[in-house]
């Protein structure tokens, strides 16, 4: 009686009690009433005007496990409505088994199992079954599912699987519930107990079969007991200069609980530093973290006191009773001042100034502040990293910002550079901030006519006829609403040829005024035509249009705008044919004119040259004083050398004593080409009447022979015979190539001269 009612403990505890689950899935029931006989009938296919009803689910078979018959253990029977006996209805199974441990008859429908089953391996098998026609090969129903049971027989002794057994019991459960709990059973006590449970077989063929195991019970722990802050009053210090979401401190409450029944919230109390602060929970320590959420500022405020709740995360409504399940804790925060850099009044400094304003004009001033307790001066200068030093300066106590170039917004319209405020008591602290000066358009520039500058005109065109239309473009930032107006200039308005049609949209047309042109008589036109804008100042030009005149077909076709012959059959204007003889003349007069004076030059100068010779210039190349230099040499002695005057006294200095012509000696045979140039040179520094002090002489020297000797083929021997030119190898590289040409002949390759 003991076992038996340990064994019903047991099990009230491990199933009832809801601790343990069973570890095979339940078949789900499909039919609430049993057939008299294992036959399922198919419906067989309805009308369409007949109404469907919600559709047959199929009836479970049974089977029994074990079975040890010689014959297959018959299952069942499936039958359609439609299948007349007739054999023309053929029954399929698949699914769960099919083929392997259930087969069916095609023909009858009967389902036979082929092998014996095991409840405790498998307790139940999902087919699938369709009745389809033979003929046709298409199903007669839908294919539907239906459930093999396989019942069970007392061949297994009970026994406890995976034991020793774990069971939890809630502490603080009251006593009768559970009659091996203990009173008062707490589990921050006593955490676990132990229990021996037996379990008999009392029934089947194998009766009396019994078994034993031991059942650890562990008590559950329940959210019995509130979170407590160990102390009331916790005391932060936060400098001001802590960023916006860091943490500034943490406090902890104390939960003797334990798992998620320890789980703390913190919330700040609404009041002093619910804007300022924030508190969230460590889920590892649980632990109160204090978030920044605002800036801090010593010089406003120095303190903030604000409480904070604990509570836990989840609550068991059976204690309620027992209190509440929160504690309150005072945060008191110190802040610490510290010194912070220069403040400027705007996050941004936008500024504006119009291009061509006059270097150091004042176009704004920044102002930065040191908001510290001991405020300090402050400085101001351009941040060298940005290119805005070069176009603007800052006065580095007024904060004053002023051009320091002129400025132009066709080239930069923009600029975006930094100013660094830094405090003179600590230079180390700064501060930025950036400048955006956008620059204004000055109507500097005149509109000018959009391309083409040139257009085309009909022989055959109508007066009325537009030929182009032509648009303005303006260099400068033209504003919302510009208008540019057009014109012709007033030295063409007087019996135009063309006229200009102002469509008032930014765009005009080229309009003809005559009844056709003609090529023979102009074939160029030129229009001139006045653009003018709107802004101020007003700014105008006058452009000049180019109109060739082409030959085109009836519909308007350009065909030709080549030009043609000037002599037509037709004959020239009188007007083209004066300016034609007129050119004719000019030019002839020109050469005329131009022989004259040279025959007359060349004249002057073979008579001065009889007059002053200097046999002893071999070059010249000085320029002398220009034209009005005719006292320092006379280049007729080069001209003519055969006319010498003796005793001829240079005219450009004055000499000492009349000296009278020297006898140079003859230079000896194998002289040294440096003492021949010393001595031409002591000689014509010792003479009077040598050339110009700044003239240049030269002296043509070849120089001793070549102990080569003449490479020249007047001299080489008439004979076909061999010569040796072994010798040129020995000149040097710059010589290969002629000591291969001229050595042996197999030696030397055309292909490898480069």
């Amino acid at each position: 009686m003991l076992t038996r009612n340990s064994l019903y403990l047991l099990l009230w505890i491990l199933f009832d009690g809801g601790l343990l689950t069973s570890l095979q899935p339940q078949p789900q029931q499909t039919l609430s009433t049993e057939p008299k006989e294992n036959v399922i009938h198919l419906p067989g296919r309805r009308s369409h005007l007949q109404r469907v009803k919600r559709g047959w689910v199929w009836n479970q078979f049974f089977v029994l496990e074990e079975y040890m018959g010689s014959e297959p253990q018959y299952v069942g029977k499936l039958h359609s409505d439609l299948d007349k006996g007739e054999g023309t209805v053929k029954y399929t199974l698949s699914g769960d088994g099919a083929g392997t441990v259930f087969t069916i008859d095609e023909t009858t429908g009967d389902i036979h199992a082929i092998r014996s089953l095991d409840r405790e391996e498998k307790p139940f098998y999902t087919l699938r079954a369709q009745a389809v026609d033979i003929e046709t090969r298409k199903p007669l129903e839908p294919e539907s599912e239906f459930i093999i049971k396989v019942q069970d027989i007392n061949d297994n002794e009970p026994k406890f699987l995976d034991g020793p057994y774990v069971a939890s019991v809630p502490e603080m459960s009251p006593v009768g519930v559970i009659r091996t709990a203990l009173p008062n059973m707490d589990r921050e006590v006593k955490e676990q107990y132990q229990v021996l449970i037996q379990a008999k077989d009392m029934g089947g063929q194998l009766g009396g079969l019994a078994g034993t195991t031991i059942v650890n019970i562990t008590l559950t722990d329940v959210n019995d007991n509130p979170p407590r802050f160990p102390k009331s009053i916790f005391h932060l210090k936060v400098p001001e200069s802590s960023p916006v979401g860091s943490a500034i401190g943490r406090i902890r409450a104390v939960d003797p609980d334990f798992g998620k029944n320890a789980e703390i919230e913190y919330n700040i109390v609404p009041g002093d530093g619910g804007n300022l602060f924030d508190i969230i929970t460590d889920e590892d320590t649980q632990e109160g973290i204090i978030k920044l959420k605002k800036p801090l500022d010593f010089e406003t405020k120095k303190a903030y006191t604000f409480k904070v709740e604990a509570s836990n995360l989840h609550l068991d409504h059976r204690f309620h009773s027992a209190g509440p399940f929160k504690d309150t804790a005072t945060v008191k925060i110190s802040v610490l001042d510290v010194d912070e850099p220069p403040v400027f009044s705007k996050p941004l400094y936008t500024m504006e100034v119009y291009e061509d304003t006059p270097v150091g004009t004042i176009i704004g001033a920044v102002t930065a502040q040191d908001l510290d307790v001991g405020s300090s001066a402050v400085r101001y200068f351009i941040d060298w990293k940005s290119d805005g030093e070069s176009y603007f300066t800052i006065d580095g106590t007024e904060g004053t910002i002023a051009t320091n170039e002129l400025l132009d917004r066709e080239t930069t319209s923009q600029y975006n550079f930094s100013i660094i405020a830094s405090k003179v008591s600590n230079p180390l602290l700064t501060s930025k901030v950036n400048i955006l000066i956008n620059v204004l358009d000055v109507n500097e520039f005149p509109p000018e006519i959009s391309v083409p500058y040139e257009t085309a005109v009909c022989e055959n065109a109508k007066p009325g006829q537009i030929i182009q239309i032509v648009g303005a473009v303006d260099r400068d930032l033209s504003p919302a609403g510009q208008q540019f107006s057009f014109r012709l200039a007033p030295e063409a308005v007087i019996k135009p040829n063309f006229t200009v049609h102002d469509f008032r949209n930014n765009t005009a047309g080229i309009e003809t005024r005559r009844n056709g042109y003609s090529r023979r008589q102009q074939e160029l036109y030129f229009l001139p035509i006045v653009i003018e804008d709107s802004s101020y100042p007003v700014q105008s030009s006058t452009n000049t249009m180019t109109i060739r005149v082409c030959r085109c077909d009836s519909e308007g076709t350009i065909l030709s705008c080549n030009v043609e012959a000037i002599f037509l059959p037709v004959g020239l204007s009188t007007g083209a044919l004066i300016a034609i003889l007129l050119c004719i003349v000019i030019l002839l007069a020109i050469v005329v004119l131009y022989v004259a004076l040279r025959r007359q030059r060349k004249k002057d100068t073979l008579m001065t040259s009889k007059e002053d010779i200097r046999d002893n210039v071999i070059h010249y190349d000085d320029e002398g004083g220009g034209e009005e230099d005719t006292q320092a040499f006379d280049i007729g002695a080069l001209r003519n050398p055969k006319v010498i005057e003796e005793n001829k006294i240079r005219r450009d200095i004055k000499p000492d004593s009349l000296c009278l012509p020297r006898q140079r000696p003859q230079v000896e045979d194998n002289t040294d080409i440096r003492d021949f140039i010393h001595q031409r040179l002591q000689e014509n520094d010792a003479d009077p009447a040598a050339p110009p002090y700044d003239s240049l002489a030269t002296y043509a020297y070849e120089g001793n022979g070549s102990v080569a000797e003449s490479l020249s083929s007047i001299d080489s021997v008439t004979t076909e015979a061999d010569q040796d030119y072994d010798y040129l190898s020995d000149w040097g590289p710059r010589f290969k190539v002629l000591a291969d040409m001229f050595g042996e002949e197999e030696s030397y390759n055309p292909d490898n001269v480069t």
